[in-house]
């Protein structure tokens, strides 16, 4: 198991990072290895929403089964993916940030290896922190400037 957490303050409201975790087909946009996010369920986002996470990793292409696990609107969503080498939850927590009208978003991802895939536990271990703190500053400023 590997998990890492990671906070920062966003110059917009909770309502507009939120927005932007909520449209699970916008994850391209802040996360390099996303190639897409289809939602299977119909109607609004909830815990036990169906999704299908593709990737590109390297040279390698694949897809995840996934499923909201929880959600708060404005607050709180949480996803878990799964597939034959890996389990991957991820959460999102946004409270009001230190001044008016911010938001302080923090980021835990949960990799929990399975078979043969525990051989790649050492750089996953060291990719994991640098991964996740590009990919929330690239959200930051994806939501900062649909706030514009």
């Amino acid at each position: 198991m590997q998990k890492f957490t990671h906070t920062l303050e966003v110059d917009t409201s909770r309502s507009e990072v939120f927005s932007i975790l909520d449209d699970v087909g916008r994850t391209p946009e802040w996360l390099n290895r996303c190639t897409g996010v289809d939602k299977l369920s119909d109607g609004p986002n909830a815990v036990g929403t169906q999704l299908k996470y593709h990737y590109k990793d390297g040279s390698r292409t694949g897809e995840m089964d996934g499923r909201i696990t929880a959600y708060e609107p404005e607050e709180h969503i949480a996803m878990l993916y799964t597939d034959s080498m890996m389990d991957v939850s991820v959460d999102f927590v946004a409270t009001p940030g230190p001044v008016d009208d911010s938001t302080r978003l923090t980021h835990t991802i949960d990799i929990r290896t399975k078979g043969l895939a525990r051989l790649f536990w050492p750089i996953i271990k060291v990719a994991l922190p640098r991964q996740t703190t590009e990919a929330m500053a690239r959200l930051k400023r994806l939501a900062e400037v649909d706030s514009d």
